[in-house]
């Protein structure tokens, strides 16, 4: 078996921490196993000025990262999960999924306000669909708008004045060390996660065995489990991860229970659904044709498109 592995990264400082923290794991597991990495720019990297959704989203930070093990250049990859297209890539696979942290979405807010108190008309800055939907099926009075840039860069700019406030995935901010700056917590009956929010995947090549091997020290059998039924909904409904879609599974004593919603762009109609089943592809399947059946296909469907019926709606 190999002792040497050479991992892709991203440039951020996030990026740069997943890739140290599954490295450290392995190093714990694997006594003298040596690691190196390797910083690769992505396209998600070099276009800030333009919206997540209106440069596609789907492998915007992570086909460099792919290419790279594709060509044998690099063993592995981390990933945040939730950026991970759900199919996979050619010749690729998941070679570990570690134990998930907090899958919570987090407001900043320098004024130190809760979203149910933010004045009518505040600016909050998100780039993504999912949370723009439900926190306006929350609060349709706030004005939600861009924001672009890396987790510390995000909160310089709510610092500064350029927003109200800001939305960020809760397993970023503390896994750099900025949980000083978190107003709230947001419920989870208020705002479902990303499906795979606050995972990390490690990917490698399919037929790289000695690879796969070393990476199973650091696979969490129940974070995969749930990730699995996550990603399977989504990847039901059309698997981008700029879809207005949001899903959170939860396993205890071999069953998950898989809770999903799926939001028009401008939170004016939303649908929340559950499940509970033993197999995650399967039960994340149901849930996505059971959304499809209520209407859902009219919230993922492009702007414009003709009328397709909405079917029965939660608010």
């Amino acid at each position: 078996m190999s002792s040497r592995l050479i991992f892709a990264t991203r440039p951020s400082a996030l990026a740069r921490w997943q890739t140290a923290h599954i490295i450290q794991e392995l190093q714990v597991y694997w006594k003298g196993l040596i690691c190196e990495q390797v910083v690769i720019t992505t396209e998600g990297d070099r276009t800030l000025d333009v919206s997540l959704p209106e440069i596609g989203g789907k492998g915007l930070f992570t086909s460099e990262l792919e290419r790279a093990l594709q060509e044998g250049r690099v063993h592995a990859a981390v990933h945040s999960l939730k950026d991970l297209p759900t199919e996979e890539a050619p010749g690729l696979t998941l070679g570990a999924i570690s134990e998930r942290e907090d899958v919570r979405d987090v407001l900043i807010c320098p004024a130190g306000t809760t979203l149910e108190n933010l004045p009518r008309g505040a600016r909050l800055g998100t780039s993504s669909n999912r949370r723009r939907a439900q926190l306006l099926a929350y609060r349709p009075d706030l004005l939600v708008e861009s924001i672009r840039g890396n987790v510390d860069t995000r909160i310089r700019k709510v610092k500064e004045g350029q927003y109200d406030a800001i939305l960020l995935a809760a397993a970023g901010v503390t896994r750099l060390g900025l949980q000083e700056h978190i107003t709230e917590y947001i419920p989870l009956d208020a705002m479902l996660p990303a499906p795979g929010q606050g995972a990390l995947a490690v990917q490698c090549r399919l037929t790289d065995n000695d690879t796969l091997q070393l990476l199973k020290a650091v696979d969490h059998a129940s974070t995969r489990l749930a990730v699995s039924a996550e990603r399977a909904f989504l990847s039901a409904l059309g698997g981008g991860c700029a879809l207005p879609v949001g899903a959170m599974a939860e396993v205890e004593g071999g069953e998950i229970r898989l809770q999903g919603v799926v939001a028009s762009p401008d939170g004016s109609r939303i649908l929340r659904l559950t499940a509970t089943g033993c197999d995650p592809l399967q039960l994340g399947q149901a849930l996505a044709e059971e959304a499809l059946d209520q209407g859902a296909r009219a919230y993922l469907a492009p702007e414009g498109s003709p009328g397709i019926s909405t079917g029965t709606l939660g608010r």
